[in-house]
């Protein structure tokens, strides 16, 4: 069966093509092409001019819907992502806080299950953010999980594991680079978080396999003083180096919008992707966490004792929104840091994060006002989210 969305604003690698047409043929895009001409016998859908621009792909939120991933269980995992996919997302990499073992088993056990029976889920691999970090930038993290990297830990767990894409350190600690080394080396993307590393850890760490930052600008320092003299930060730091790509949570709270906007000029639309870094509260008319020492207030989630950030209730379409109207990126580069580059940084821009013949039928229409209007994941259009 073919769909065909046409008179849109369709986004593709090369700009922007106006009164433009998506053609679906099964879970894949057909062409892509500035012919609005109906084709005979296709699905008709009408975009009015509105922006049509590829899924978009989360690299870090922890739930949704009510459910968090460290649950470990597939109905926790499919009622997380499905509400996500409601707005938006349509490739996704389940993300755990600091865990102990036993947790991380069982939510590779069910990320595995689910990839293995279904081909076409949004799931497309797990992300430990953690347990080895640096204590003293802990934020909303267990304390009692975090730990410094232990190879007679990590190896087992990554070699049983195929399912794991990408494990989050402090590069200072003890074991970091010996850490980044293996797992770069099996496929699985370091990033730096929750750290105090000044440019010798991170520089480092960047040799070592370090080549993106978790959440920047959250749970790591900026120039410092230690008495009378400055120090330069872990921010500075990954600013100098140009190859490693920063993830920011763009839900205008986590990162002011100026600095949404300044972290965009100087590192750039490929070198930056906007997540959602959501809790269970995020998508769901419930705004219970599944830490009991998180609440929601000021729409944003925080330690009780308001001490810290400790996550957000974003969803894709809010970033987008975000990006655009606050911190006045320009539309396109706003759909690009939630498709393309996340995609790039995940290695899977063969078949995501683009519209393109040949990829993944992995679609957002968005209208005038960056209102989601319509999503298509592989091909087949997620109930509830039409409303052209």
């Amino acid at each position: 069966m073919l769909t065909q969305i046409v008179n849109a604003k369709v986004l593709t690698p090369q700009g922007w093509i106006e009164n433009g047409s998506v053609v679906i043929e099964g879970t894949k895009i057909l062409e892509v092409s500035n012919n609005s001409l109906p084709i005979a016998g296709a699905e008709i859908i009408d975009a009015k001019g509105n922006y049509v621009a590829p899924g978009g792909v989360e690299i870090h939120v922890h739930g949704g819907g009510g459910r968090d991933f460290m649950e470990g269980t597939e109905e926790a995992f499919k009622v997380a992502v499905n509400a996500h996919l409601k707005h938006g997302t349509t490739s996704i990499f389940p993300t755990l806080s600091s865990s102990t073992v036993p947790m991380i088993e069982a939510a590779a056990e069910a990320c595995t299950k689910i990839m293995e029976e279904d081909p076409n889920t949004p799931i497309l691999g797990l992300h430990l953010e953690g347990h080895y970090l640096n204590m003293a930038m802990a934020g909303g993290q267990l304390p009692e999980n975090i730990k410094d990297p232990d190879p007679a830990e990590y190896e087992p767990i990554i070699e049983k594991w195929k399912c794991i894409k990408r494990w989050d350190s402090a590069p200072e600690l003890p074991g970091a680079i010996e850490f980044a080394k293996y797992i770069t080396s099996k496929g699985v993307l370091a990033s730096i978080a929750h750290t105090q590393a000044e440019y010798d850890d991170v520089h480092a760490g960047f040799e070592a396999g370090f080549t993106h930052a978790t959440h920047f600008y959250n749970a790591m320092p900026g120039v410092h003083k230690r008495r009378e003299y400055k120090y330069e930060g872990t921010i500075e730091s990954i600013y100098l180096h140009d190859d490693m790509t920063v993830e920011l949570v763009a839900d205008g709270i986590h990162v002011p919008p100026v600095m949404l906007r300044m972290v965009y000029k100087i590192k750039g639309v490929e070198r930056t992707c906007a997540i959602t870094d959501a809790l269970a509260c995020a998508a769901s008319d419930s705004d219970t966490a599944f830490d009991p020492r998180v609440i929601v207030e000021d729409g944003v989630c925080k330690l009780a004792d308001r001490s810290a950030i400790a996550g957000s209730i974003a969803t894709m379409d809010r970033l987008v929104r975000t990006l655009v109207h606050k911190a006045e990126i320009p539309v396109g580069d706003a759909f690009r840091m939630v498709s393309e580059s996340p995609a790039k940084i995940m290695n899977v821009f063969d078949r995501k994060g683009s519209l393109e013949k040949g990829k993944d039928a992995d679609i957002m229409i968005f209208d005038k006002d960056l209102e989601l209007c319509g999503v298509w994941s592989m091909g087949k259009l997620v109930e509830g989210t039409y409303k052209l």
